[in-house]
């Protein structure tokens, strides 16, 4: 579509992958914490240094890879090698989709793992599942257990898509609009 600034839109997209990123590093950060808690101070700041290296290097430097797949494949169409050239038309075939794909995932990613925070958080929800589990086993247990933890973030989620919409609307208009 000629109408749409796709600078603003790619400015948009970015600006909600961080926010998607800062919110799950953060529960990182504190499932890690509920890990070492009980170790001494130089212990849970070594093990939060770790994490810290592992995401940065590991996790951002692959998103950063599949961020820039669609240049990747854009630089492979304009070479002069015909397989070079049906790669990068795979690239950008695949690309959309992709990102869509982790679009969604990452979007469950962080009701799950919210939820299972929320609920590991307060012991009486952890022991209302734990009574609902009782005498499942394997892949059931595992199943009901994490769709328990996605209602709990959902509902979470929910209500503080609420809040935040509600501080918008009580919140003075500015004069000047950006």
């Amino acid at each position: 579509d000629p109408a749409v600034d796709l600078a603003a839109l790619e400015k948009d997209k970015i600006k909600g992958a961080v926010r998607t990123d800062f919110i799950l590093s953060a529960e990182i950060i504190a499932i890690t914490l509920g890990a070492v808690a009980q170790a001494d101070f130089w212990t849970q700041v070594a093990v939060l240094v770790g994490i810290a290296l592992i995401m940065t290097v590991g996790v951002y430097g692959l998103v950063g890879g599949i961020v820039k797949l669609d240049d990747a494949g854009l630089w492979l169409v304009q070479r002069t090698s015909a397989a070079a050239q049906a790669l990068g038309h795979g690239i950008l075939w695949l690309a959309p989709w992709l990102m869509k794909f982790l679009s969604v995932a990452g979007t469950a990613a962080m009701f799950l793992v919210g939820g299972g925070i929320i609920v590991h958080g307060l012991p009486w929800l952890h022991h209302l599942i734990e009574g609902w589990a009782q005498g499942l086993g394997g892949v059931v247990r595992v199943l009901v257990d994490n769709l328990f933890n996605a209602a709990v973030g959902i509902a979470c989620g929910a209500v503080v898509v609420g809040v935040v919409t509600l501080i918008g609307k009580l919140r003075p208009k500015s004069a000047v609009t950006p």
